[in-house]
């Protein structure tokens, strides 16, 4: 399994992602489901995150990558919508292809998290369904999710806003994986964290962090000296005991 975060605020968007694929007493493999997709013309960034099967994700992105060396992929689509689309369609088409009768107890599904921007258009971000559909996130809902979602969701919840400022979106969308990591075996580090500035268009914000990271470990350090200091102050409850 995996957990895969990205939060689009009006400074820009951040996106997180874990590489653990399997996880058990001797069986550990790690593989990136961060893929940068910069463009050719330097009016383009978008962002691919992964989860689900391993195989139909992995030729997924093959697939689109080969569509755009053959000049017809991301890089030719005129707009976000067309480009989730198309990811959309890929990502059915494996599925289609690779699932047949003698295989129906294996779930060949995956899910997609797509963001960026294109040149004349704002920023957006869709969560591709396995099926092919997809959502956009909203000025309400600025974050979508995909894989082990629920443990990382509380924090996203009480703390981001479409008006959050990039670098506590950085930070909240870091908390939300250590808090993942920390519940479920399955996800877990090296981890792959992008930050996108509007309107630059330039995917070189692109951060490798491993268990060793100062940054990070002084991050989730911290975060867990505040959690518990916060429950020492908590008021006593008035608790009836008849």
């Amino acid at each position: 399994m995996t957990y895969c975060v990205a939060i689009r605020m009006r400074e820009g968007m951040v996106f997180v992602a874990d590489s653990r694929t399997n996880a058990g007493v001797d069986h550990i493999a790690t593989f990136r489901k961060m893929h940068l997709f910069p463009g050719t013309d330097g009016n383009r960034a978008m962002v691919l995150m992964s989860a689900g099967n391993l195989a139909t994700t992995q030729s997924v992105v093959s697939l689109l990558r080969q569509l755009d060396s053959e000049g017809n992929g991301l890089n030719a689509c005129d707009s976000f919508y067309a480009a989730a689309e198309l990811v959309g369609r890929t990502a059915r088409s494996v599925v289609e292809r690779d699932a047949g009768p003698r295989q129906e107890h294996v779930d060949f599904g995956s899910s997609f998290i797509l963001g960026g921007q294109i040149r004349g258009d704002a920023m957006r971000l869709f969560h591709i369904y396995p099926e092919g559909n997809f959502i956009e996130a909203s000025e309400d809902t600025p974050y979508l999710q995909i894989g082990e979602i629920k443990y990382g969701k509380p924090i996203i919840d009480r703390v981001i806003s479409i008006d959050t400022p990039l670098d506590q979106g950085v930070k909240c969308a870091l908390i939300s994986m250590d808090s993942t990591i920390r519940s479920n075996l399955s996800v877990g580090m090296p981890l792959d964290l992008l930050i996108y500035h509007k309107n630059s268009f330039s995917l070189q914000s692109h951060y490798d962090i491993h268990d060793s990271h100062e940054g990070y470990q002084q991050l989730r350090e911290a975060w867990s000296r505040g959690l518990a200091d916060t429950f020492q102050t908590l008021p006593d409850m008035p608790w009836r005991t008849d």
